[in-house]
Parts: C-alpha cells; structure tokens; sequence
C-alpha cells in the first residue's frame, strides 16, 4: 500500500429531482480526483474527468446542479470503464488508500461497477472524510462539505458540485482532519 499519498475522488452522477425516471439509472458522469500527500499536505494530480452516461440522459436539473451539459459531456466525456482505467494506470487506485466526503462516492462505484460487469478500480481501504470530520469535531451529526469548509474558515474553491473542484476542496478537510 502506498502511504504517501490519499487518492481523494468525488464523482457527479445522473440525477432528477425526485425518482429516477423508468428506464434511467444513475450514472457516473465526472470523477473528480486529487492526490493528497500526506507528509506535506500538498494537494496535486487535480483533474476532472468527464464520462459519458450510458444508461440515463443528463437532466436539467443535473445540469443545475453540476453544470455540466450534454453538450460538455458530447465534446469531452469518455466512456465508463475508460475512465477507470485511467483511474487504475495513472493513479494507481487500486494500490493506493482512497478518500471521499460520505459513502455515496464508493457506493455508487461499486454499484455502476457490478452492473456494467466491470472490475472495482479501488483498493480496500476507504476513507470516508464526512464522518471522520464530525468524529474529529465531536459532532453528534455530520455536515456537508459546504458547511465543512465554512466551519474551518477555509474558501470552497471552483464550483460545488463539480468533481475536479469538490475533489480539491475535501483534499482541504481531510489535511485537516489528518493534521489536527
């Protein structure tokens, strides 16, 4: 296992407001993703890569959210399993200690992984930044990334809800989380 270095990722999906609608399933359309280093809190490797949804339509809604669009996703998405072999050759994943803000990240991975018949491109050993912050805080509940970052006075970079830059910004929580 490399200890040096948390791979931090944070993915957008598919979504509506309310249930999904018949014959839509969530899928992955951003993995964000950053390298926390661990000894000297630098934050590198930032990227976003965008993914094409293969079994649902990108939403006006989603696209509210995201600000992501058909169109961006048409000009530069790749598909799904491409993305995780990037994941696996140029961030060596399934080696490294992996981080995210809650479980639905590892979740929704897992799940898009098992119903496409693609291989997990992760290692065992998660970290799941939200409860480790509240834990570290002594929280009764945990708190959004948001709110997280406005609790420890610290700016939300780029645009929420934007993998590259939701990724950069829970590299932020978790340095202080690792370090205080």
């Amino acid at each position: 296992m490399k200890s040096g270095k948390i791979l931090v990722v944070d993915i957008e999906a598919t979504c509506w407001e309310g249930r999904n609608p018949p014959g839509q399933e969530n899928d992955i359309i951003e993995v964000g993703v950053c390298l926390l280093d661990v000894d000297t809190g630098e934050i590198s490797a930032n990227r976003g890569i965008l993914v094409i949804p293969e079994r649902s339509q990108i939403s006006k809604f989603c696209t509210q959210l995201t600000s992501i669009t058909p169109g961006l996703i048409e000009d530069e998405g790749i598909y799904f399993d491409d993305a995780c072999d990037i994941l696996e050759r140029e961030y060596d994943a399934v080696n490294r200690v992996w981080a995210s803000y809650g479980d639905y990240d590892r979740n929704q991975f897992q799940r898009q992984c098992s119903e496409t018949r693609l291989a997990y491109p992760f290692g065992p050993s998660h970290i799941n930044v939200k409860t480790m912050f509240a834990q570290k805080r002594r929280m009764k509940h945990s708190v959004g990334m948001a709110s997280a970052l406005e609790m420890l006075k610290l700016p939300l970079e780029g645009t929420h809800h934007r993998g590259v830059d939701d990724a950069k910004n829970i590299a932020k929580i978790l340095r202080w989380v690792l370090n205080n």
